[in-house]
């Protein structure tokens, strides 16, 4: 089954993990919980945008990955994003490490050159 044929058929079973994620989650390792957008997952884009909210629950990080080309109607489509690994994202981009050491209210977003992540100072 091809990538897409393999979305049609998690999104029919309803089943997210079904999804043909960049890469198979037996190869990533666990550090807590994140939300990250299907742009990431799945198309593969670089982290364009990041932030972090305080959590509510102890498992949960608060941080948020977008590629940041994501419309609003986009990411309220939960189908189109989830709950995963931090390490499941740090393994699609590895740029990030440095950052998640930063506290909740924290952001960052991909220079205009598109070659780095930079804090958003507000």
């Amino acid at each position: 089954m091809n990538k897409e044929e393999q979305m049609i058929e998690a999104h029919r079973l309803g089943d997210k993990t079904k999804k043909p994620f960049l890469i198979p989650k037996e190869k990533i390792s666990y550090m807590g919980y994140c939300f990250a957008t299907d742009r990431i997952l799945i198309d593969g884009c670089k982290v364009g945008y990041m932030y972090r909210e305080e959590p509510d629950d102890p498992s949960y990080s608060g941080w948020r990955f977008l590629s940041g080309d994501e419309s609003q109607e986009y990411v309220d489509d939960q189908w189109n994003g989830g709950l995963y690994s931090v390490n499941t994202i740090c393994n699609y981009d590895p740029e990030i490490i440095p950052l998640l050491e930063s506290e909740a209210g924290s952001s960052f977003a991909r220079n205009s050159n598109a070659s780095r992540l930079e804090e958003i100072k507000e």
